[in-house]
């Protein structure tokens, strides 16, 4: 069976943000509309949808790297703050969005929060394996060295 390592992670991410959108405990709060993913973002994201594809990115990240704590998402999500005549800086990115995002993948059921951080449940792992698997005739045709799996 195919999994979310033999898929590209642009397809993956884009076909679970659809997938997600169908699932009620997934939606965004109502100040995500206003909100920049960062301190190092000067304008909110311009994509209507930015939260299902963010979720379906954290969620991606939770199955390979997990278990994942919110400081390693911030990390990870974080940029290069300009700061004028300054040299840039790196800060992490907003702590409230990868805490929302967690918190409605746990009531979802994808995710459980352990000792050492969030992990996918069985679930989570049979939902993402099954879009995974949807897309493996889409995949073959873009990248013809995988039709081999």
């Amino acid at each position: 069976m195919t999994t979310v390592y033999d898929i590209p992670a642009d397809m993956l991410i884009r076909q679970m943000a659809e997938e997600l959108k169908k699932n009620p405990q997934i939606q965004p709060p109502g100040w995500a509309a206003f909100a920049k993913t960062g301190v190092h973002k000067e304008m909110p994201p311009e994509n209507e949808d930015w939260w299902y594809v963010r979720t379906a990115a954290v969620f991606r990240r939770i199955y390979t790297d997990g278990p994942v704590g919110i400081q390693r998402m911030r990390s990870a999500y974080g940029g290069k703050r300009d700061r004028g005549s300054a040299p840039n800086r790196f800060k992490r990115g907003s702590g409230s969005i990868v805490r929302k995002i967690f918190q409605q993948l746990e009531a979802a059921g994808y995710v459980a929060h352990g000792s050492s951080g969030r992990t996918v449940t069985p679930a989570g792992r049979s939902f993402l394996d099954n879009v995974a698997n949807g897309l493996k005739p889409e995949a073959a045709k873009a990248a013809p060295g995988l039709a081999k799996y």
